[in-house]
């Protein structure tokens, strides 16, 4: 039977955060079925696809999704109709074309992507195949190494923790399971001390705890002994991986702030902040060090740091083929966020992945602050072979759903590779 696109269909629902956000459903003639929520995030590249909202403030405090969601039920479902979504190239350059702006503006990147992964989806199903196994047949598989934000600050947060994420990563396991178990021991553990320290269990966004500390060193110190009380060497069993979202500090003239600190530096002195922290804690990972403009920045924390960091752009590069050609040419960074809300199509995500991987960079998937149970970002980590992702702390399900999609499919193939 025809595997064309026969039906779409929308629905406005709510994120982890309580606001809207699309779900889309994709049917086929065969009768194969795919759905797909788009995420939502909180700090967010100014140079990221656009996510609309409907902006009347007598719902949801103007963050509605009405339009996104009667974009995909109308022009968009227009679109794709009849289409093959076993091309899923070719439903997402109608989609694009439908549209006919830069960053998805008219019709919504959030309902654009929902249609992009559902009919990803349908045509999975329609071939018997799970996402992770149909999508790019030619990759090998992987499954990812867990880069776990246990402690949030930043806009994550509302403690007075200026660093959006601290990560622990680890390091020598065999499995994808084995590595979870290691996080989830380390984040119970820091959750005892932060009780005995009378500092609550509160956490963000992303399900890591969020307490008032004294610095942000203090939190690396925190989770060096969490990590000591779960039976694990800091610097070798279990490793430290920051999200600075440095672009939340960044004010005119080239000078950062933070906002919840009052710290500031220069390009220079934030450089040699990055270069201290990295010499005295068992950091390996630095995401957003500079901000998403500051290619200067970006381009002297490479050269400094380059080679014993791995430099992730987020909004630096935002998914996008075009700034991340530009930062390979210019030496900026060395390895690349992917949230494929960010560019707005699962066929441009994997352009975004292609290029980094053929240029050896290193490729890290990523889910968003405003999650949905909706775990594809687990399929598409394996079905890339991009070897890292982070999903955020062993709590809140919208989190887990994710990890416990990774256990899944470890599971249903054993055999499958885990990333060293």
């Amino acid at each position: 039977m025809s595997t064309s696109i026969k039906s779409v269909m929308a629905l406005e629902i709510l994120d982890s955060r309580g606001n809207p956000t699309v779900r889309a459903g994709v049917e086929l003639e065969d009768g194969s079925w795919g759905w797909a929520n788009a995420p939502s995030g909180a700090s967010t590249g100014v140079h990221e696809a656009h996510e609309l909202r409907d902006g009347d403030p007598a719902r949801y405090r103007g963050k509605g999704v009405l339009q996104a969601v009667e974009h995909v039920r109308g022009p968009l479902a227009k679109a794709v109709i009849g289409l093959p979504a076993r091309d899923f190239q070719q439903v997402d350059r109608a989609m694009i074309e439908a549209d006919g702006t830069e960053n998805k503006k008219r019709l919504g990147a959030n309902g654009i992507l929902a249609v992009s992964l559902a009919s990803a989806r349908a045509a999975a199903a329609s071939a018997g195949a799970p996402l992770w196994r149909w999508l790019w047949p030619q990759k090998k598989k992987l499954l990812p190494v867990p880069m776990m934000n246990i402690l949030n600050g930043g806009a994550h947060a509302k403690n007075n923790v200026d660093i959006q994420e601290f990560m622990i990563i680890p390091r020598g396991v065999g499995s994808f399971g084995e590595g979870l178990r290691r996080c989830a021991e380390v984040y119970h553990a820091l959750g005892a001390i932060l009780g005995e320290k009378g500092m609550g269990s509160g956490v963000g966004d992303e399900g890591g705890f969020a307490p008032n500390l004294s610095s942000d060193e203090e939190a690396m110190d925190l989770i060096l002994r969490a990590i000591g009380r779960a039976g694990y060497r800091p610097g070798e069993e279990i490793v430290l991986g920051l999200d600075a979202a440095a672009s939340e500090w960044m004010k005119e003239g080239g000078i950062y702030r933070t906002p919840k600190g009052g710290r500031v530096f220069d390009r220079e002195e934030l450089c040699s902040y990055w270069e201290g922290l990295a010499g005295r804690y068992p950091i390996v990972s630095l995401e957003d060090g500079a901000a998403e403009d500051d290619w200067e920045g970006w381009k002297l924390l490479t050269r400094r740091l380059g080679k014993k960091l791995q430099l992730v752009g987020d909004d630096l590069f935002v998914t996008n083929l075009r700034r991340l050609e530009r930062g390979m040419e210019e030496g900026a960074g060395n390895a690349i966020l992917i949230k494929p809300n960010q560019i707005g199509t699962l066929s441009e995500t994997l352009e975004a992945v292609k290029l980094a991987q053929e240029r050896s960079w290193g490729v890290v998937m990523s889910h968003r602050s405003g999650e949905t149970e909706d775990a594809v970002i687990g399929d598409l980590a394996v079905a890339t072979g991009c070897g890292q992702i982070k999903a955020g702390a062993p709590c809140r399900s919208e989190r887990v759903a994710k990890y416990n999609r990774l256990i899944e499919i470890e599971f249903s193939d054993p055999t499958r590779r885990f990333a060293p």
